[in-house]
């Protein structure tokens, strides 16, 4: 893949949240809101420390794309209630979320008229960028699920209220696009689930306009609390809580509910976690013989099991990505870990790091002979 002028063979990132310092977490993290600060303040000393320190151990690791490793929140719950809702102009107050594996996230209100109402990424990407001379990723929670984790006494529709989200962020898009930051993220984990009428359109007004970063969209199969996601089957009423147990037929291939519906989202790379992750089930990579990546479109897999407190040997992160180059050809290959790291300990991340980037290099110098 060719990343600033520069041909990497199956690129090496991280995706989500990761372990901040705990002393960020300790006080910073309750209040930093994503402002602009004078040089010589003190919350913007901590901010560009705390990066620098997370892409430290992402370079110690040897990755090849430097990511902002979601700083602004101690937690996934924290980062999409008190910072994007209030960046876009919430109102906090509201009810529990409908889906039964994000029940522990709440929805706030919309009263007022969505705006971008300061910057959302900017500062990170700033930080980022002083921090490292590696290509960096800067990663934005989906238009989907914040228009889905909405109590909407706004809008008249859930269309207007997407379309309006992905024109807030977008504007934060164009803003760090100037900047030269080479990837952009969009974490969309409730594509899983059914993709709305409008799902795309949004995705695509949230991009508009970008020109220099690539487009990367996430989707995993689980939640920050490590909840597994599920479908049910077409005996289901519409907002039924699904039992499991009475699942009639075989449960639905996790990656055709993605693909080649994801295909018309204005994206660079696609990136999955069940094709790394669940390496001993190659049905979410069968897909792919039957709906090929479009031309323009590289695939990043999950190789990290960031649910588990084991770290992988390199041999095994090695003998996945072998899997994925059965059906993924190596020149549009990159591989992640599955997800977000930050409910692991902070030296777990960091050894799960080193084990990606070694199993990746043992296949490089195999491809290489």
């Amino acid at each position: 893949m060719k990343i600033r002028n520069n041909e990497i063979l199956i690129p090496t990132s991280m995706v989500g949240n990761y372990p901040n310092p705990r002393w960020w977490d300790a006080e910073f993290a309750r209040h930093w809101n994503g402002d602009q600060q004078p040089p010589d303040a003190l919350v913007r000393e901590a901010l560009e420390d705390a990066i620098a320190a997370i892409a430290k151990d992402q370079e110690n690791a040897g990755l090849d794309i430097i990511s902002d490793g979601r700083l602004h929140g101690d937690s996934y719950a924290d980062q999409a209630l008190y910072y994007y809702y209030r960046r876009l102009g919430y109102n906090l107050k509201g009810g529990h979320l409908g889906f039964p594996i994000y029940s522990r996230l709440h929805a706030a209100t919309i009263d007022i008229e969505i705006k971008r109402r300061g910057a959302i990424m900017v500062e990170q990407a700033r930080a980022l960028k002083r921090a490292t001379n590696k290509p960096i990723k800067i990663q934005y929670t989906g238009v989907q699920v914040l228009a889905q984790a909405s109590n909407d006494l706004y809008y008249e529709s859930s269309r207007d209220r997407a379309m309006a989200i992905a024109a807030a962020i977008n504007e934060d898009l164009l803003e760090i696009d100037s900047m030269g930051v080479d990837f952009i993220q969009f974490d969309e984990f409730t594509w899983p689930y059914f993709f709305e009428d409008w799902a795309i359109e949004a995705f695509n007004r949230a991009v508009q306009g970008v020109k220099n970063a690539q487009i990367i969209v996430h989707v995993c199969w689980g939640n920050w609390g490590g909840t597994p996601a599920y479908l049910p089957d077409e005996t289901a009423d519409s907002g039924e809580i699904f039992d499991l147990t009475q699942r009639q037929g075989d449960e639905p291939t996790a990656t055709a509910s993605i693909v080649p519906k994801a295909y018309e989202a204005n994206i660079n790379v696609l990136n999955l976690e069940n094709c790394g992750r669940r390496s001993d089930d190659m049905s979410g990579l069968d897909i792919f013989k039957h709906h090929p990546l479009p031309d323009n479109v590289s695939f990043w897999a999950g190789v990290i099991d960031v649910k588990s407190t084991i770290t992988e040997t390199a041999e095994q992160v090695a003998d996945r990505i072998r899997k994925l180059l059965e059906v993924i050809p190596a020149e549009r290959l990159g591989v992640t870990t599955d997800c977000g790291l930050i409910l692991l300990q902070r030296y777990i991340a960091v050894d799960k790091l080193h084990a990606m980037v070694q199993g990746t290099e043992i296949v490089r110098e195999e491809l290489s002979r």
